[in-house]
């Protein structure tokens, strides 16, 4: 008996064998369209992170200037949303605080769902002092 009878398939082996290349086919091409679309789903999530941190940062900036207010930093955070993003960050929410001393913008929400059933949340703040003018010191 040589060595290639011993190591080759028999016919009968090889028609138990029919077919699986397609069965696995069927099986792992759901699986790799999913991964695929995980990916997307994170990809899009850290992106809508990054767009409710830059818009949170615009907004604290706006409501940090002499004579802004709470008003004007979640105005100008929405406007900034609404330019950049008005589909990837689903229901934004958009607060803002003013006091003496700080100005704050939080933004959140939720990224858009590629996947049916994934709700990622998307939070973002930023926070910075008011700008007050203050008139230099007079020393005699």
């Amino acid at each position: 008996m040589s060595r290639k009878a011993a190591t080759s398939p028999s016919i009968g082996d090889r028609r138990a064998e029919r077919g699986a290349a397609t069965t696995e086919l069927v099986v792992a091409t759901p699986l790799l369209l999913l991964l695929v679309l995980l990916v997307v789903q994170f990809a899009l999530w850290e992106h809508a992170i990054h767009i409710a941190d830059a818009a949170a940062q615009e907004g604290a900036r706006a409501a940090r200037l002499e004579g802004g207010t709470a008003a004007d930093g979640a105005e100008r955070a929405r406007e900034f949303l609404a330019q950049l993003s008005p589909t990837i960050l689903v229901h934004p929410q958009v607060t803002a605080r003013r006091t003496a001393d700080t100005a704050q913008v939080e933004i959140t929400g939720q990224v858009m769902a590629v996947l049916p059933g994934m709700r990622l949340p998307v939070r973002a703040t930023s926070q910075g002092v008011v700008e007050v003018f203050r008139p230099p010191a007079h020393t005699p």
